[in-house]
């Protein structure tokens, strides 16, 4: 069931949709396609170069959109990409220049992204095209009129593809500026499916069979839980799904457009969630000293690596953690499985997150290049590599490279607008998308000392009334 669309203060700028109990419904649906995807020996699929009737080989990257040749045309893109995703993005940006005869250069970009574009914009050489990974960010980048609305063939492009939810995502005032070129379900918990076997853990629905299953990988002798905690956009991942999942989706709206303060009950209640298990520092690998300056990436990569003994036998975090567990040499399926983020309260979360290609440039190329992200062409070939969804509902699911993923874009398409957008990525990035600060920061804090949850409210607060203009 569809809710009807809400607007804040800052959401009126833009018109994201949500729901109410469609929750159950796909997380429902992931636990069962997730569940019965196992490696079999003609899904080779996980390096990207698979055999099977379904697999990627299968899937040629199609050729559906028009682009002008533009021999002799420079253009720059950034993104705060790295490793494997940059360069399955440089795959990307080679087809269009391949297609047209433009000349694209890929800028690694930093977070906090907005700051980065800023200095260059500042210098005199702003990139033609950046990954904005934040809703607030398209807002920012249009409020410092950085931001280029679409043409018409990128628009067109868009409206054929996406669903109205992912396209209104891109809008401010009306006005289309975004395109969001790569998707996440961040409700996903990866695990070692040896550790599970030798402990004899089952995969869980609930929050308390969550902590019953890491008590169990726990006495087998492996720490239950890795996190990425030097990455503080991966504790407010932690947060949302509690949230979302315990306080229920009115809530989390509320929230997300401060309609509610971070001091509301609520929100304290989803604090002393989350210390059930980061306050047991034998169920966090390094505990959270170690977890402090464990990034992302490496969060993954030591889940899968260690043979029977790895740093741990569980990885919170989206399906593109899925090109990290390839770096680590296992194999999705088989080696890793992943299971639906459980249940803290009555219904499993269904959070989403996503990466918007905007236009900061206005240019023959410039809108060339955002029609062909919008097209089906460009995401099949990011998703023929794996570790990556896309909003696009015109991708064909045998472009994904294993049974895993096929099902986890099979959910993202048919959810359409059925979906909680990443509370941190709707907030204003000071607050919710800068390193070392804000919600990041506060919620590192908490890491290191999970008892204070009625602090660390506070703090949150203090940190979000600074910059949410109510």
């Amino acid at each position: 069931m569809r809710s009807s669309l809400r607007h804040s203060s800052r959401a009126g700028r833009r018109d994201p949709r949500a729901v109410k109990a469609a929750a159950a419904l796909i997380a429902g649906a992931l636990a069962v396609s997730l569940s019965a995807c196992g490696g079999s020996d003609d899904d080779k699929g996980d390096t990207g170069k698979g055999g099977g009737a379904n697999s990627s080989a299968d899937a040629a990257v199609p050729q559906t959109v028009k682009l002008p040749k533009l021999d002799g045309q420079k253009l720059q893109v950034s993104a705060v990409w790295s490793g494997v995703e940059a360069d399955n993005f440089k795959k990307v940006l080679a087809e269009f220049e391949k297609r047209t005869g433009a000349d694209v250069t890929y800028v690694p970009g930093q977070d906090p992204i907005i700051n980065f574009l800023g200095s260059k914009i500042a210098g005199g050489a702003p990139p033609d095209v950046a990954m904005l990974p934040q809703v607030g960010a398209i807002e920012q980048a249009v409020d410092k009129k950085w931001a280029k609305p679409l043409g018409a063939e990128a628009t067109a492009e868009l409206k054929k593809n996406y669903s109205p939810g992912w396209a209104d995502l891109g809008k401010v005032d009306g006005k289309q500026y975004g395109v969001y070129f790569k998707a996440a379900n961040k409700s996903l918990v990866w695990y070692n499916t040896k550790v599970f076997e030798n402990a004899g853990a089952q995969e869980p629905k609930t929050w308390k069979t969550l902590m019953d299953a890491s008590q169990t990988v726990y006495d087998s002798g492996v720490t239950p839980m890795s996190i990425g905690a030097s990455d503080g956009w991966v504790l407010t991942d932690w947060f949302e799904n509690v949230y979302l999942s315990q306080a229920g989706p009115d809530k989390y709206d509320q929230l997300a457009a401060h309609k509610i303060k971070w001091t509301d009950p609520s929100v304290k209640d989803a604090l002393k969630t989350l210390a059930q298990m980061w306050g047991k520092k034998d169920f966090v690998a390094g505990g959270a000293d170690g977890a402090l300056q464990t990034d992302f990436p490496t969060s993954v990569t030591q889940t899968f690596t260690g043979g029977d003994q790895p740093k741990a036998g569980m990885v919170f975090e989206a399906d593109f953690a899925g090109a990290n567990v390839q770096q680590a040499k296992a194999k999705i399926g088989t080696d890793a499985k992943v299971f639906p983020f459980p249940a803290v309260g009555d219904q499993p979360p269904v959070v989403s997150g996503g990466d918007a290609a905007t236009l900061l440039k206005d240019s023959k190329a410039g809108q060339a290049l955002m029609t062909f992200l919008a097209s089906p062409d460009a995401a099949t070939i990011w998703a023929k590599q794996g570790g990556y969804l896309s909003p696009n509902k015109e991708v064909k699911q045998a472009a994904y490279p294993n049974d895993v993923q096929r099902s986890m874009a099979k959910a993202l398409i048919d959810a359409g607008d059925d979906f909680r957008y990443d509370m941190s990525d709707q907030a204003p990035q000071a607050f919710g998308g800068t390193p070392g600060k804000g919600e990041w920061k506060v919620l590192q804090d908490f890491l290191k000392n999970p008892k204070d949850v009625d602090g660390t409210a506070t703090r949150l607060e203090a940190e979000a009334a600074k910059v949410y203009k109510d």
